[in-house]
């Protein structure tokens, strides 16, 4: 701070001292100055304005400032009999430093509070004064973010920190899928600080600033001619422009000249373009022709009563000469909080009182008068009462949050078209981009989604509404040095053809076809990699990318976890799996070969199942079928005939109880099924060659200390080791197809290896020709090869996308085998091992079948019961005495051996028989009665006589 007074007393001794007002007290209290009642509040209260007010934004600035005092002195309401003194200090020199000596002028002059400076270069000069002083800096044009630091407490922004529209850029180059942009800006604290931001932004999501071109705030054509040509010769045709309202439009006016306001090109302009734009408004047709396609954005202020009645004066103050720019909504505003909080900051009981500064009384001189310059006492209590201004003004909900920002910031998107520009659509913090206005959305709950995220449709340069690619290869005669691993085996899929830089095989073939199918030529270089005696490592060549010795990388690369983190791949152009190839041996059928289909466990559940279903049948058959009736052993031949036969569906007995029917019915289901099965799978062990491997998958080799095999230079090893848990110890390096075989053919007690793993792709190269060897187990890993690129690398994307298109038109098959299509070894259609029918694959079936067994049981359990209940019963009341369990459950099973019709008719004949009985019974008892009736009359009459 010291050293910061050092700098404005020299600007003082420049300055040749000030016009003092002729205070010299070193305490003054300036509210006992026309107040015979000796009240707090002052009749007059100095504000200053330091702006350049000969440039367009001034001249907007100081009519809105001049027509917001008008208005607040005239509204008693606000600040009583209180009146707004107004101070305009020209800033003429706003890029120099002599505006410390024009700000130090306006407090001179007592003022509480300063509005201004016009850019955020001088405003960071003089708040380090403003803090010495205590007076608050109040600016909506200075939109530096490291403005609202802590180092700058007196300095308040009313209108939207450029935090917030770098934000809004950044999301726009996300939504149109772009990852680098070019930054043009003046190279000052504005420029500077606010592309800072734009990249701490991009960066948030996943983009970037690929180059920077800074020019002098003063540069002239041929210097803005250089730079742009620079920015040519670069990759991205993405241009952010942050500059001021009257470098911008130079900058856009050569690059016009130099062709790059063509198709191809976008250019996102800040604020400065459609603040030039609104207050020159209509712009010539050649300055219009300038801009064409360009998107710029402006600091939104929603729809309402007040800023229509602000439009419409504001035509009567200009007669027309001036638009109306978004700054001048906002220095209205800026007066009206500033009034507001005066009337709160007096409402408290304030004072407003200035002291000198004791630092001035080092400094001695006769003519630097800095007795003049006072410390604002109440300064602290001023900004806080602005900070807690909650009103509605002309630019909406005026309000400040905790960090010292404008609540809900919002831009509109604009785009330049013909002689004018339309809305594309809307950024604010609270929901990101959108077509609709902010206002209807603060509402809903806030939603940042991609899917959420909509524009307009958008004019871009070269008037097309395609949306630009957003780079080029870079202009500079350049190539791409394309890395290609150069192979010692399995050369058809790349290999380098002998004394040339040429290349050729399957994934050479991939990558030219897929650049070809590109809308723009690559300019590209193929360099070999690897010593040409051992395969090279595939992992370090993708490496090389992130060093910069190889821009892209070429030939048979395995998309593994490890390498996505150091680059991008494209669509993979071929599935490539790790997998087990182990020795095999033929294997002849046997007299036994018949049980071979199904494996011990499904043989013994299919028997219990025959023996069980026959039981059942014969259940609910015996009752009523005279078929499975007869002695025990006849019976019990029966049901193991039943059972078996209908194997064969030959069984002679008939069903005729419903609930037999509906078991057989399933059962004979489960059995049409285990029959076709079984043939099914008998024909194939009887006909299909069988092959047989002590290696059944990598599960055998992780159970073993077996050596094991791999091709030296690919992945594999360290999968087998870090991911499967292998001991590397096991495992054997092997350079060719030939040395591999050889080893295989050794087995481990020999020296060799039990089993080689490598990638599918090149497994069925290998099993070609070779017919002593097979695939064991299953694919235990999912990957494809692709081409390798930086991070974030536009070209990938595109070869992705003709990749598929290969895929689609079959090209990719043809090129496929071309290289790759090799006559099969005779031994590849055979099998390895016996594929055995297992029970997991028929339990449902036996399920279902059990289910219906025991449905009809238990059916069949109370129907029988109920029969019983009906026919015994009443023997069992006729019986004396109770009878025993044992007595009474011999007597049920009894009831259930009998056949049913049987019983039936004793039922029959039991209740004719009591029929009858009753019948004589009644005859009996009613002869008896008359006789008694007749004794009873006799002797009645002789007892008359």
């Amino acid at each position: 701070m010291i050293r910061n007074w050092g700098v404005v007393v020299l600007i003082v001794l420049l300055s040749n001292g000030f016009c003092s007002n002729g205070v010299g007290l070193d305490d003054i209290d300036i509210d006992n100055n026309n107040h015979s009642n000796n009240t707090t509040i002052p009749d007059v209260v100095n504000i200053g304005v330091l702006f350049s007010f000969n440039t367009s934004v001034g001249k907007i600035v100081k009519i809105a400032v001049e027509a917001a005092v008008k208005d607040v002195n005239s509204d008693p309401s606000i600040l009583g009999k209180t009146q707004l003194k107004l101070s305009l200090q020209e800033d003429s020199k706003y890029r120099g430093f002599l505006s410390i000596a024009e700000a130090l002028q306006l407090m001179a002059t007592h003022t509480v509070a300063i509005i201004g400076p016009q850019t955020s270069t001088t405003a960071h000069v003089i708040s380090h004064i403003a803090n010495e002083l205590q007076v608050p800096l109040l600016s909506f044009t200075a939109t530096d973010p490291t403005l609202s630091s802590l180092q700058f407490p007196f300095f308040i922004r009313t209108s939207f920190n450029d935090m917030y529209q770098m934000t809004a850029i950044a999301d726009l180059v996300n939504y149109y899928g772009w990852r680098e942009v070019i930054a043009v800006y003046g190279d000052d604290d504005h420029g500077r600080n606010g592309i800072g931001a734009l990249g701490d932004k991009l960066a948030e999501r996943r983009c970037k600033i690929s180059f920077k071109a800074p020019m002098s705030p003063e540069a002239t054509r041929e210097e803005i001619t250089d730079v742009l040509v620079q920015v040519a010769l670069a990759e991205s045709r993405v241009i952010v422009l942050h500059t001021s309202t009257t470098w911008g439009p130079k900058v856009l006016n050569v690059a016009k000249s130099l062709g790059m306001m063509e198709n191809g090109y976008v250019w996102i302009a800040t604020t400065f373009l459609s603040t030039g734009i609104d207050i020159s408004s209509p712009l010539s047709l050649s300055v219009m022709d300038d801009i064409q396609g360009v998107i710029a954005l402006r600091m939104y202020v929603p729809d309402s009563k007040l800023k229509r009645s602000f439009i419409s004066r504001w035509k009567n103050w200009t007669n027309g000469s001036l638009g109306l720019s978004t700054y001048a909504i906002f220095a209205y505003d800026t007066v009206y909080v500033l009034a507001h909080a005066l009337a709160a900051f007096f409402k408290q009981g304030n004072r407003i009182t200035f002291s000198s500064d004791s630092k001035t009384s080092l400094i001695h001189g006769d003519n630097m008068h800095l007795d003049a310059v006072k410390i604002f006492n109440e300064g602290k209590l001023l900004r806080k009462s602005i900070y807690k201004v909650n009103m509605t003004g002309v630019t909406g909900h005026f309000k400040y949050t905790s960090d010292g920002n404008l609540a809900n910031p919002a831009y509109e998107i604009i785009n330049v078209v013909g002689t004018g520009t339309k809305r594309i659509g809307y950024w604010s913090n609270h929901s990101g981009l959108s077509s609709v206005s902010p206002e209807e959305l603060h509402s809903k709950p806030a939603r940042h989604s991609s899917s959420s995220q909509k524009l307009l449709s958008v004019i871009w340069p070269g008037d097309t509404t395609q949306k630009p690619r957003g780079w080029v290869f870079p202009n500079n005669g350049r190539m791409l040095k394309i890395g290609v691993p150069k192979r010692i085996s399995y050369r058809e899929f790349v290999s380098q053809v002998k004394g040339t830089d040429m290349f050729k095989g399957f994934c050479i073939d991939v990558f030219l076809s897929a650049v070809n199918l590109l809308p723009y030529a690559v300019p590209y270089k193929f360099i070999s990699y690897g010593d040409g005696h051992s395969n090279p490592s595939n992992t370090e060549l993708v490496r090389l990318i992130t060093t910069g010795v190889f821009d892209a990388a070429v030939g048979d690369i395995t998309i593994t976890t490890e390498r996505t983190k150091m680059v991008d791949f494209t669509q993979p152009f071929i599935e490539s799996g790790l997998v087990v190839v182990a020795s095999v041996k033929k294997t002849d059928s046997n007299a036994w070969a018949f049980l071979m289909p199904f494996t011990p466990m499904m043989w013994i559940v299919t028997a219990i199942f025959f023996l069980v279903v026959g039981a059942v049948v014969w259940i609910l058959e015996h009752r009523l079928n005279d078929d499975f009736r007869g002695p025990p052993k006849k019976q019990v031949a029966t049901i193991l005939w039943f059972s078996f036969s209908t194997m064969f569906f030959a069984h002679r007995e008939n069903t005729v109880s419903t609930l037999g029917r509906f078991v057989l019915l399933i059962w004979l289901f489960v059995v049409l099924i285990i029959n076709s099965s079984y043939t099914a799978s008998l024909t194939s062990i009887l006909t299909v060659q069988q092959l047989s491997s002590p290696i059944k998958g990598i599960e055998s080799l992780i159970n073993n200390n077996e050596p094991i095999g791999y091709l030296q230079g690919s992945f594999t090893k360290g999968y087998l080791v870090n991911e499967i848990g292998i001991d590397a110890s096991r495992l054997v390096a092997l350079t060719t197809p030939e040395e591999s075989a050889t080893a295989l053919d050794k087995g481990p007690h020999k020296g060799g290896i039990a089993a080689y793993v490598d990638e599918r792709a090149y497994i069925e190269l290998f099993l070609s020709s070779r017919c002593d060897f097979s695939v064991v187990g299953q694919e235990f890993t999912r990957n494809g090869w692709g081409f390798a690129f930086p991070r974030d690398s536009p070209l990938a994307v595109d070869l992705s996308t003709a990749i598929l298109e290969l895929a689609e038109n079959g090209d990719l098959q043809r090129i496929h085998d071309k290289w790759l299509l090799r006559s099969a070894c005779l031994s590849q259609g055979a099998k390895l091992e016996v594929d055995r029918l297992k029970l997991r694959s028929f339990w449902g079936l036996y399920l279902l079948c059990g289910l219906a067994c025991l449905i009809a049981l238990f059916v069949y359990l109370i129907q029988t019961m109920k029969q019983y209940k009906k026919h015994y019963t009443e023997d069992d009341k006729s019986s004396s005495g109770l009878k025993s369990t044992p007595s009474r459950l011999r007597t049920f099973l009894t009831f259930v051996d009998e056949k049913e019709d049987t019983v039936k008719s004793r039922s029959k004949r039991r209740k004719t028989e009591m029929a009858s009985f009753k019948s004589t019974s009644e005859v009996g008892s009613s002869n008896n009665g008359y006789s008694e009736s007749s004794s009873q009359r006799i002797e009645c009459t002789n007892n008359e006589s």
